[in-house]
C-alpha cells in the first residue's frame, strides 16, 4: 500500500470509531455537569430560606403586637383595680351609713337632746366627706326619671299626676357610685 492509501484508511478508521475523551476532558465535563446541578439546587434553598425568613418575621411581629396588647390590658386592669380596690370594704360600710341616716331622721321626730342630734350629724357628715374623698358619691333620686342602670324598683304605685309617671316617687334605700361605677343600686318606688 502506498502512503496515500494508508492515510485514507487511517482516516476511515478514526471516523468509524467513536471519539474517546481524554481523562482531562472527562473530568472537565463531569465538573460542569455537577456545577449545573448545584446551581439549580442553590437557587432553591435560597428561595426556601427567604420564605422561612418572611414567615419568622411575620411570627415575630404578631407576637410583639400580642405582647404589647397584653401589657396595655394588664396596665388598664391594674389601674381599674387601684381605682375600685376598696369597693368591698365600702359596700360593707354602706349599711352603717343607712343606719346613721335613719337615726338622724328619728332624732328629728323625737324630742331628743339637740346636742346629741348635732353630734350624730357631725359624725355623719364627716363620714360622708371621707367616703367622697375616696370616690364614693350618693345617687340623687329625688324627682329623677327611673333608670335601670342606677335604680332598682321595689314597688310601682299609681302616679298622683301625669308628670310623675315613670319618675321616682320615693327612695327606700340610697344608691352609691364608686368612681362612676355603681356599687349599690338605689331602691326606689316608681310612679306608673
Amino acid at each position: 500500500m502506498n502512503p496515500e492509501e494508508m492515510k485514507e484508511q487511517e482516516e476511515k478508521v478514526e471516523a468509524s470509531q467513536p471519539e474517546v475523551e481524554t481523562k482531562e476532558e472527562q473530568q472537565a465535563s463531569a465538573s460542569e455537569h455537577v456545577e449545573e446541578e448545584n446551581a439549580g439546587k442553590a437557587v432553591e434553598p435560597q428561595d426556601d430560606m427567604a420564605a422561612q425568613l418572611e414567615e419568622l418575621k411575620d411570627k415575630f411581629l404578631r407576637l410583639s403586637a400580642e405582647f404589647d396588647n397584653y401589657r396595655k390590658r394588664t396596665m388598664k386592669e391594674k389601674a381599674e383595680l387601684v381605682k375600685t380596690g376598696g369597693e368591698k370594704v365600702i359596700c360593707s360600710i354602706l349599711p352603717i351609713l343607712d343606719d346613721m341616716e335613719r337615726a338622724i331622721k328619728n332624732m328629728e321626730a323625737s324630742e331628743a337632746a339637740a346636742s346629741m342630734k348635732e353630734g350624730v350629724e357631725l359624725i355623719y357628715n364627716k363620714f360622708l366627706k371621707v367616703l367622697h374623698e375616696d370616690g364614693v358619691e350618693k345617687m340623687e333620686t329625688e324627682n329623677a326619671a327611673f333608670d335601670t342602670d342606677f335604680h332598682e324598683a321595689i314597688a310601682l304605685v299609681p302616679a298622683p299626676d301625669e308628670a310623675q309617671k315613670g319618675k321616682i316617687l320615693d327612695c327606700v334605700q340610697n344608691g352609691y357610685k364608686l368612681n362612676d361605677k355603681v356599687i349599690r343600686h338605689a331602691k326606689v318606688v316608681v310612679g306608673q
